[in-house]
């Protein structure tokens, strides 16, 4: 079984792995051991707080197979985003050029540098290792931050964002980059990825262009990448995308790619989502319905805690009348609940 839980101290060497595994243009998670530290320190405190509103707050959670007792994956929410640092995006319009007395009217694509994102919250750090790519596990790692922002919202903002990984290729070359870096930046995209990273993002504001970009101006090699997701990333995009997010014409100032939205209690793990209190009985009882048939609903459950936060996927049987959920012993032990205690739930998958 997997459990997802908050990440703690020694898990750093494991994170670093992730880290070098995710590859470059995961900005997220740059491999240098003071601020990965860093990050698991941020995130160890953010869990121990105690929070009546969104401020800077970063939460890293890893998986965990039970079995080996190996993390296989991580996935991250940060509160408040640009709170502290100013957190760029382009965004995408047009403009129109017409004339009357010459009868021409055309339409243009332009970016236009923007903070409009300040302040919302971000799922982010998202990276499942290959050995675990498997079954559920990718969904289980990102949906669980939607049951955990659901219970604990007064930790959050109304609207939630995630940057989709644009288009580079092995060595770390971006298309978009690359016209960037040779009119403004003389600098190459690994560079500017890290060092954004790091913290270290003073050098957008000061080399960024402080005008609108005209997209037709752009090389046709960097036009073509605008809004696209890496092929790594489709199978996230895809997954968000079935939660509601979408994309307003946000892209990244790096490489292009999309940024998508999504009001929390729009999202659909988030709006599906139940919460009752347990009741512990045996391990088959979850499995049963009322007439006696095996239930193969498995759901996604966390526990209601915040410090001791542990989530599983698991099949567990509603008892309607009493307004309580029956869970086997051993799952409520992975969750460190007992009889009473509460849980919030949300299906695997939904039905089309």
């Amino acid at each position: 079984m997997n459990i997802i839980r908050p990440i703690k101290h020694s898990d750093y060497a494991v994170l670093h792995d992730i880290a070098v595994e995710s590859g470059i243009g995961f900005t997220s998670l740059p491999v240098n051991e003071t601020l990965l530290k860093s990050k698991i320190l941020d995130s160890e405190t953010a869990f121990q707080a105690d929070i009546s509103q969104p401020g800077n707050e970063s939460y890293l959670f890893v998986m965990e197979d039970t079995n080996s007792g190996q993390v296989v994956g991580t996935s991250g929410i940060a509160s408040s985003v640009g709170l502290d640092d100013a957190f760029y995006h382009y965004h995408l319009s047009k403009v129109v050029h017409a004339s009357r007395e010459l009868d021409i009217y055309n339409t243009a694509e332009i970016l236009t540098l923007c903070n409009d994102y300040t302040g919302v919250s971000e799922i982010c750090t998202l990276f499942l290792r290959e050995s675990a790519r498997q079954g559920n596990n990718g969904r289980f790692l990102s949906k669980v931050r939607f049951l955990f922002m659901m219970e604990h919202k007064e930790r959050f903002a109304e609207t939630v964002i995630a940057e989709m990984r644009g288009i580079s290729d092995e060595s770390g070359k971006s298309p978009f980059w690359q016209w960037l870096e040779e009119h403004f930046f003389s600098m190459d995209f690994p560079t500017a990825d890290y060092l954004t990273g790091i913290g270290q993002k003073q050098f957008i504001a000061e080399l960024m262009p402080k005008y609108p970009i005209y997209v037709s101006l752009l090389s046709k090699e960097a036009q073509a990448v605008i809004g696209k997701v890496h092929d790594k990333t489709k199978p996230a995009l895809r997954l968000l995308e079935s939660e509601g997010f979408s994309c307003r014409g946000y892209v990244d100032i790096f490489d292009a790619g999309p940024t998508v939205e999504a009001n929390l209690a729009h999202i659909r793990t988030a709006q599906a989502s139940r919460k009752l209190a347990v009741k512990i009985d045996d391990p088959l009882a979850a499995k049963y319905d009322e007439h006696g048939a095996i239930s193969e609903t498995e759901y996604f459950v966390i526990n209601t805690k915040i410090t001791d936060f542990r989530a599983i996927a698991t099949s567990i049987k509603i008892d309607e009348a009493n307004e309580r959920a029956i869970i086997s012993k051993v799952d409520a032990d992975h969750l460190g609940i007992q009889d009473g205690e509460f849980i919030r739930f949300a299906p695997t998958t939904f039905k089309v």
